[in-house]
């Protein structure tokens, strides 16, 4: 059972288990926010990474006078993560380890051998204590918009969050070179928890922020989900722009990716041509940080979806009686 008997070093081999009943529950919480909450903060880079300890130290200056912290996260990397929850069904245990960050001594911190989305399950089913009211992730070191919230990680745990009816706040900033200004993420996020804890459950925003100190930040606006992806271009013969280099062999070898963000100035004025007017990757290139309110997966009651179940039903024929 994980409780406040767990060191630095240990590593739990059983299941994580139902923890007591101590600390507020979503019961203590009201719309107003005026009441103790339990906050669970995660991310997919892992328990280690700098975002996850500026994010939260950030929540705790700001709101742990008030509310109730947790962190539990991945203790390797689980970029690209999605939702994904990993070997459960190979292992009967999770195993854990109590973690001490700088600057965090009265905020428990855990890592767990897993992805991000399986260390939401477990806090919401009460492995670390009473499940969470809010669930904060990241700061992702990239941006998680458009396609690319898909498989993101940091999402994946806000939308995995969401399925146990608690909101969530995915947080993450553009990619830069050191120091990263986690300043800027963690005062916007600040900001939102407490206006979100007071939306009806499960609420989830993808919050994303260009790499800026607070003061170049043009401001906040909610950002359309856009069309494009992390990877702009693979095959050297089969994309737009071509990737440089050999063509590919077709019976081994390596397919090279260019990465939105990661090239040269004229790769990102190529780049933003790119982008629809109003959606989160167009915002962020222009300055501003972004909101988009997002949703999991849900049943498709649209006329397409109803379209394609009609039509894959009748293609079902009953095997005649007899037949093995």
């Amino acid at each position: 059972m994980v409780g406040d008997e767990a060191t630095p070093a240990r590593r739990a081999t059983a299941p994580v288990m139902r923890h007591g009943t101590e600390g507020p529950g979503r019961s203590d919480l009201d719309v107003t926010g005026h009441r103790p909450m339990r906050i669970l903060i995660c991310n997919d880079d892992g328990v280690f990474a700098p975002g996850i300890a500026a994010l939260a130290r950030g929540l705790a200056a700001a709101l742990g006078d008030r509310h109730d912290l947790l962190v539990v996260a991945p203790l390797t990397d689980h970029s690209g993560a999605g939702a994904a929850v990993g070997r459960v069904y190979e292992r009967e245990g999770i195993p854990y380890e109590a973690v001490e960050l700088p600057g965090l001594a009265d905020v428990p911190v855990y890592g767990i051998d897993g992805p991000p989305a399986l260390a939401v399950i477990l806090a919401c089913i009460e492995g670390f204590g009473p499940s969470p009211d809010l669930v904060v992730s990241g700061i992702n070191h990239g941006v998680n918009a458009g396609r690319s919230a898909l498989h993101s990680g940091t999402v994946g745990a806000t939308l995995t969050a969401a399925q146990f009816g608690v909101r969530g706040l995915a947080v993450s900033i553009a990619w830069g070179n050191d120091p990263v200004p986690w300043e800027t993420p963690v005062r916007l996020a600040a900001g939102i928890v407490p206006m979100l804890a007071g939306l009806p459950a499960p609420a989830v925003l993808n919050l994303n922020v260009p790499a800026v100190p607070p003061g170049e930040l043009r401001g906040l606006r909610h950002g359309t989900l856009g069309r494009v992806g992390l990877i702009r271009s693979v095959r050297p013969e089969a994309t737009p722009d071509p990737v440089a280099g050999p063509a590919i062999d077709r019976t081994s070898g390596v397919v090279t990716l260019a990465l939105r963000g990661m090239g040269v100035a004229a790769d990102r004025l190529a780049e933003q041509a790119e982008l629809e007017p109003g959606s989160d990757a167009a915002l962020l290139a222009d300055g501003w940080a972004t909101l988009t309110p997002l949703v999991g997966v849900h049943e498709d009651v649209s006329d397409h979806g109803r379209a394609a179940l009609d039509g894959a039903l009748t293609t079902y024929v009953p095997s005649p009686a007899g037949d093995g």
